[in-house]
C-alpha cells in the first residue's frame, strides 16, 4: 500500500488518507481481505497524528470500504458490491422522492447531474 500526503494540497490529510485507500481498494491494488496498517503504524509512516488516520479509517468503514475485526486488525472489505448496493438504494430513494414532488424525468436527471458536478468538483 502506497500513500501519498501533500500537506500543502487542499484536501485534508484525512481525506487524501480516506480517498487513496478507497481508490486502492476499488481498483484491486489494495484486494479483498488485505490486512491494513494500524492507525499507529500508518499515522508514523506518514508523519500523521493517530487522529488523523483514525479519522479516514471511520470514515472508509463507514462508507463499506474497510472492516474492522476487533483485535485481529482493519481489513479491505468488499467494498465493489457494498459501493454499488447503497449507490442503487440512494438512486431508488431519489427517484420516488422526483416522482411525488412531481417533477418530470429530465427534471430529476437535470438535479442529480448538478448535484454529481458539486460532489466531484471538491
Amino acid at each position: 500500500m502506497t500513500l501519498k500526503i501533500h500537506i500543502d494540497g487542499s484536501a485534508p490529510p484525512y481525506e487524501q488518507v480516506r480517498a487513496q485507500i478507497s481508490e486502492q481498494a476499488r481498483s484491486g491494488a489494495l484486494p479483498v481481505g488485505y490486512r491494513l496498517p494500524t492507525v499507529r503504524g500508518l499515522a508514523e509512516s506518514l508523519g500523521l497524528a493517530a487522529n488523523t488516520v483514525a479519522k479516514a479509517y471511520r470514515a472508509l468503514e463507514a462508507d463499506g470500504v474497510i472492516e474492522t475485526r476487533g483485535r485481529n486488525g482493519t481489513f479491505v472489505a468488499a467494498a465493489g458490491s457494498a459501493a454499488e448496493r447503497e449507490a442503487a438504494a440512494a438512486a431508488a430513494h431519489y427517484a420516488e422522492r422526483v416522482h411525488r414532488l412531481g417533477l418530470s424525468e429530465s427534471e430529476g436527471l437535470a438535479a442529480i447531474r448538478e448535484a454529481l458536478r458539486a460532489a466531484y468538483r471538491e
